[in-house]
């Protein structure tokens, strides 16, 4: 077998564990259950929350609830709390993507339509593992008049005649249905360049931030787009701090986030730094230190995520990669530039560019060897530059614009972290039809000598179920007595009388006696996707007391570890089938 067949082997191994991984994740991402197989591959997945994070499950901005998606799922948008990012649901979550550039050029485009179809290139990207695509775009490339280019129309025919913002809409709506998130960068004003500042005198403040504003409010309702980078790379007379309005990208950053968050107000803002703070010089976009002492406030807090740049010497040589104690002097640079903001809890940090050819024992290896470890050791999410192999640090995929750079792929795939959610459809975020079940059992007012189950199902998929393709198991603990079936009362919240049957089955599963089966009948009606059902009561008599306490049961459920106000906890210990299959829960 000669090299290249090797090569190929190992991405087709790699892609197909990563894709394997996101069928496990399809159906448990949404809630945060993330199987140990999964876990061992995005090892920045799903961590339990702390105590200290309990305060921030909810986001601290007291806003109303957004607008259900455009499928009619609710809004999964995130917020920051100290230097963590929350989700929804209170899930701790971490942005690990890539930039995927080209809209910023001429084309209008994102790179590589030329050679593959633009959907293709999505599911690749799930397929790898990454949760978050930066689209970098120009003010000139989102003029309703502006057309594409640089795009294959046979392999893409549904692009051919767009401009760049419809085209801009079918990039998020595929981002969508894999499961990806997007945030949008305004990389510079026009297809001829960077700019030192955020404004020219053909492209003004006021067009940057309507330019904004418009996106914003485009995109209000459509969680895809979780965050805007208002600006790249600031560098040369760009201050931060200063209170000059022509120079201060601290209060630029403030007037055009303010304008964001009043169009969206469930929108991330991504600030990133600048090139001079005084006489330190860093990277173009990579200086903040002095966020710390004078941070960007907006009127809708818990929104600012920092987002520096950093690079090693081969895109350009710097003091620091001839201290003598290089690379170990690099730790208190990034510490020093932008680290501080997330070791000292003062705001979530997500370096926006990074990356280069080499991971060894030369200087640009040391360097990307060392800060990888830096962004695991700190717990930093990331957004590599790039996708694209036109760059001077090369791509994630080859010049072929379709096979992956293996090395590369192999080096940042253990940082890589969970989903940031599921789609209907594609590689990452497959979403097949299935359900999650509430739980509460023996809630106040039970009668004595009574057990209770209470619970509702949630349809957690894109379609609406039939109720009568579903069942429930409530699982008695080994050793307890048999129920007879006769005893048992049901009834359901919305339901015509006579929609469920309640049995007992005798069973030798996991050395349980038999279970509590619940089902639907053919009229019981159906669950709209990602809505449930009212609440459903089965009670029956207990046995002797002695004999049965409820709580040894396999599916009992006590009181909720997080109170949600309702007494109800999502259990994995009360299962749920669709179609004979088991869809939730684990069984004994």
């Amino acid at each position: 077998m000669n090299r290249r067949r090797v090569e190929l082997l190992l991405i087709s191994l790699l892609v197909a564990v990563t894709f394997g991984a996101s069928l496990l994740l399809a159906r448990d991402a949404r809630s945060g259950r993330l199987p140990s197989a999964v876990r061992s591959l995005w090892p920045g997945g799903s961590p339990a929350a702390s105590p200290e994070a309990v305060s921030c499950v909810r986001d601290p901005a007291g806003l109303p609830p957004p607008p259900n998606g455009p499928d009619g799922r609710p809004s999964n948008y995130l917020h920051t709390c100290g230097a963590k990012i929350y989700d929804a649901r209170g899930r701790e979550v971490k942005i690990t993507g890539l930039n995927w550039s080209g809209m910023e050029t001429s084309d209008a485009a994102p790179g590589g339509l030329g050679n593959r179809n633009w959907r293709d290139v999505l599911d690749q990207i799930a397929a790898l593992g990454y949760n978050t695509i930066r689209i970098p775009f120009s003010s000139e490339a989102i003029d309703s008049g502006q057309p594409i280019g640089g795009v294959n129309d046979a392999l893409n025919p549904d692009l051919a005649g767009l401009n760049g913002l419809q085209m801009l809409d079918r990039i998020v709506e595929g981002a969508r249905e894999r499961g990806l998130k997007v945030i949008l960068d305004r990389h510079q004003p026009s297809a001829a360049g960077r700019t030192p500042l955020w404004y020219t005198s053909e492209t003004p403040e006021s067009r940057w931030i309507a330019d904004w504003r418009m996106l914003a409010a485009r995109y209000r309702g459509n969680d895809t787009v979780i965050g805007v980078d208002l600006d790249n790379e600031p560098h040369g007379p760009a201050t931060w701090g200063t209170g000059d309005p022509a120079t201060d990208w601290r209060l630029a950053a403030e007037r055009a986030g303010n304008a964001v968050l009043a169009a969206n107000p469930y929108l991330l803002v991504f600030v990133e730094g600048i090139e001079n703070n005084g006489t330190d010089h860093y990277w173009w976009g990579g200086n903040l230190a002095a966020a710390g002492s004078a941070p960007v406030q907006l009127r809708v807090p818990n929104r600012v995520v920092y987002s520096p740049h950093d690079y090693g010497p081969y895109v350009s040589d710097q003091p620091w990669f001839h201290d003598p104690t290089f690379p170990r002097n690099l730790p208190a640079v990034w510490d020093h530039h932008w680290g501080y903001l997330a070791e000292k809890n003062i705001a979530p940090v997500v370096v926006g560019e990074f990356g280069g050819w080499s991971f060894g024992n030369d200087a640009d290896g040391k360097w990307q060897r060392a800060l990888l470890a830096y962004l695991r050791g700190h717990d930093v999410g990331f957004l590599i530059w790039s996708l694209n192999p036109t760059w001077d640090t090369g791509g994630i995929l080859n010049g072929d614009w379709q096979t992956v750079n293996l090395r590369k792929q192999t080096e940042y795939h253990p940082l890589l972290a969970a989903p940031l959610d599921d789609g209907p459809t594609g590689t990452f975020g497959l979403a097949p039809n299935g359900v999650t079940v509430f739980v509460s059992t023996d809630r106040n007012g039970t009668p004595p000598g009574t057990v209770a189950l209470s619970f509702r199902v949630l349809n957690d998929s894109p379609v609406s179920l039939d109720l009568s393709r579903i069942e429930v198991r409530y699982w008695f603990r080994t050793g307890s007595a048999g129920i007879p079936s006769t005893s048992i009362s049901a009834s359901a919240d919305g339901m015509p009388g006579g929609s469920i049957q309640a049995v007992i089955v005798p069973t030798r599963l996991g050395g349980q006696d038999h279970y509590l089966r619940v089902r639907f009948s053919p009229g019981a009606g159906t669950i709209e996707r990602y809505r449930e059902t009212g609440t459903i009561t089965v009670s029956f008599p207990k046995p002797a007391a002695a004999a049965y306490p409820p709580s040894s049961d396999y599916s009992f459920v006590g009181p909720p570890a997080t109170p949600t106000g309702d007494g109800y906890e999502e259990s994995n210990h009360v299962t749920a089938y669709l179609d004979g299959h088991l869809s939730w829960g684990r069984e004994p």
